[in-house]
């Protein structure tokens, strides 16, 4: 007996010392101060910026990517006003454009207005919506409104390069919805920036909110690191969901070095659409509850859920949420599926006048 338990003591210390020394591999160098993870393909291990299928770049960053942070003005999460009048007018610009999604991550995407997300529309429930895509890109774009009852093949048309092409809606549902291309293929369109959220106001209002913020949620695929030259869409790896990195609006962790603010006591309403393409999004306040859910565009008083610890939202959905949080303090929210948070999808929300940061 002796003799088999330390037989099995000498395989585990073996294969544990075979664990490390796989992570160690898998963790490279790229040099210039840029770090990367990258997996094993067919049971060989790729060399940091090569450009095999299946290499993951979670996790990539430059020397100067806290500075890099600090210094980008975050994406305005706010919800604005809904423009006054019967017809609220929306004109957007499709163009190609190099963003980042990351402290020295650079990618070539496909952007609404020259972002990813596009902006925020805001309107109120019976307005009619004007929208006038205008694309400047080098490729056919449409727009595709999930808050809209109307016929696709009518409104949500191909945009050629060039051209303008305008629709109109009633938006008749009350919510927050995600807006999107809808030009084939779908997945590659949205992997490549082009999403956004319009939120639409009940006609019986909800309770005024001191602070009401717009997250849209999606994930990045990327055919490089990002660190030098800028990374383009890698399909293979959006057909798998092999994600690089996971964003609230855009960019990973910018609500981390700039944090979403609010005073003790405050109503706090967050308006989440998930945009994917693929990955479900499980939001989640750390230190609180989720007050109030109003799932997908059911406004109606009394249908709201309370007291959720954690919702998911699913790809091309959106949900609003109301908490009141009294002790000042940092709150991360995050999608609960921890995946997401280690690659980027976490931000926080300050409540009062505290100093400091934190992670989740």
């Amino acid at each position: 007996m002796k003799a088999l338990l330390a037989a099995v003591a000498i395989a585990i210390a073996g294969a544990l010392a075979l664990v490390a020394s796989i992570v160690a591999a898998n963790r490279t160098t790229t040099g210039s101060g840029v770090t990367a993870n990258h997996s094993s393909t067919s049971g060989m291990t790729v060399a940091a910026g090569a450009t095999a299928k299946g290499i993951s770049y979670a996790g990539t960053t430059v020397d100067n990517a806290e500075a890099l942070a600090k210094a980008r003005t975050p994406y305005p999460a706010e919800l604005p006003p809904v423009p006054a009048g019967d017809v609220a007018k929306v004109h957007m610009v499709l163009k190609d454009v190099t963003i980042q999604i990351a402290p020295g991550i650079k990618y070539t995407a496909w952007g609404f207005q020259g972002g990813a997300p596009g902006p925020i529309v805001h309107v109120r429930q019976g307005q009619k919506v004007q929208m006038t895509l205008t694309n400047k890109g080098a490729i056919p774009h449409s727009i595709d409104f999930h808050a809209a009852r109307i016929a696709p093949n009518k409104a949500f048309v191909d945009v050629d390069p060039g051209k303008s092409f305008t629709f109109t809606f009633t938006a008749n549902d009350p919510g927050v919805f995600m807006y999107h291309c809808g030009t084939k293929p779908v997945l590659a369109h949205i992997a490549n920036g082009m999403y956004g959220a319009i939120v639409v106001d009940p006609k019986t209002p909800l309770p005024p909110a001191a602070k009401s913020y717009v997250l849209v949620a999606s994930e990045w695929y990327l055919n490089a690191p990002g660190t030098g030259k800028p990374a383009q869409l890698d399909m293979d790896k959006a057909r798998s969901v092999m994600v690089d990195w996971a964003t609230f609006n855009g960019y990973a962790r910018q609500y981390v070095d700039h944090p979403l603010t609010a005073n003790p006591g405050d109503l706090v309403r967050f308006y989440v659409v998930d945009a994917g393409p693929s990955l479900t999004t499980a939001f989640h306040i750390v230190g609180t509850l989720l007050n109030k859910a109003y799932p997908d565009g059911d406004m109606t008083p009394g249908h709201e859920l309370t007291n959720i610890q954690t919702f998911d939202v699913p790809a091309g959905g959106g949900a609003v949420f109301e908490v009141k949080i009294d002790q000042p303090g940092l709150y991360p929210f995050v999608s609960h599926s921890f995946a997401s948070v280690d690659m980027g999808q976490v931000g926080l929300l300050k409540v009062g006048n505290v100093a400091g940061t934190m992670s989740h």
